[in-house]
């Protein structure tokens, strides 16, 4: 059986400069971004990582880049669904800050609560209600798991998002994501309460590598790609079929976006 590689077996095959930004791709995003000099680690190779066992995940590091910008992309994430781990992201948020990364921009496949934030659109993530109780630092020793979330969205991120969308035409619109454990759907009852509580889109994912980012002290922004309109809002069958289709549908789109950002990040 062959050795797992750890950050520093990678940082030999890479190269010692800092890979400043991060993506964590969603559901049927994973091959969002057209990137060069390409290195490919799949998840059962890396030291912390655990492998996804969701269709639409394909559970590979790639680094590379983007015009200028060195990137390294979490094509897939694992869920706390699939092992009942909350912090089953936390090996490879830490993996990407000992390779130098500052930035976090994570995406997901999300519900939306609102009329006005449709299926096929994309929403900048402002705030998050944690709906599912857990949290990625339950168990964590130091003072450090004390973590302060007053502006766990950086605000220059955000910026920089909004900016990038209105550069391209792209409509996009900011709002709360509420992160609800899975793998079932929610049922209507469930929606209407996370409306009430503020919330505008809901999802299985984000939350916990949001709260790992902070920990580990990245900068981190999140956007989410309309699937569906969540239970009981819409008379379409929810199913993780129509997740993918409708993600891959918004692919070129998403890909714009992504580009005309990172390209402020050199």
């Amino acid at each position: 059986m062959r050795k797992k590689m750890d950050w520093k077996d990678v940082r030999q095959l890479i190269g010692e400069k800092p890979i400043k930004v991060a993506l964590v791709l969603g559901s049927g995003l994973g091959s969002v971004l057209p990137l060069e000099k390409v290195k490919e680690f799949s998840y059962d190779e890396l030291v912390g990582f655990n492998e996804t066992s969701v269709t639409g995940h394909q559970g590979k590091l790639i680094i590379g880049s983007v015009l200028e910008t060195k990137v390294a992309v979490l094509s897939g994430r694992t869920h706390f669904y699939e092992n009942g781990k909350p912090d089953t992201m936390r090996g490879p948020i830490e993996f990407l800050t000992k390779i130098g990364t500052s930035y976090l921009f994570l995406t997901n496949a999300a519900g939306s609560l609102k009329q006005n934030i449709p299926t096929g659109s994309l929403m900048v993530i402002k705030d998050h209600i944690n709906f599912s109780g857990l949290n990625p630092l339950i168990g964590e020793k130091s003072e450090e798991r004390f973590l302060n979330l007053t502006k766990a969205y950086n605000a220059n991120m955000i910026d920089a998002l909004l900016l990038a969308a209105k550069q391209n035409n792209i409509e996009v619109s900011q709002g709360v994501y509420a992160w609800f454990s899975g793998p079932s759907f929610e049922t209507p009852a469930e929606i209407q309460a996370l409306r009430i509580l503020g919330a505008d889109a809901v999802g299985m994912s984000t939350v916990p590598e949001v709260i790992l980012g902070n920990f580990f002290g990245l900068k981190v922004a999140a956007i989410s790609v309309i699937t569906n309109m969540a239970s009981g809002l819409s008379q379409e069958t929810i199913s993780h079929e129509q997740t993918k289709l409708i993600a891959n549908s918004c692919e070129k789109k998403l890909e714009k976006l992504l580009i005309s950002l990172l390209r402020k990040f050199k």
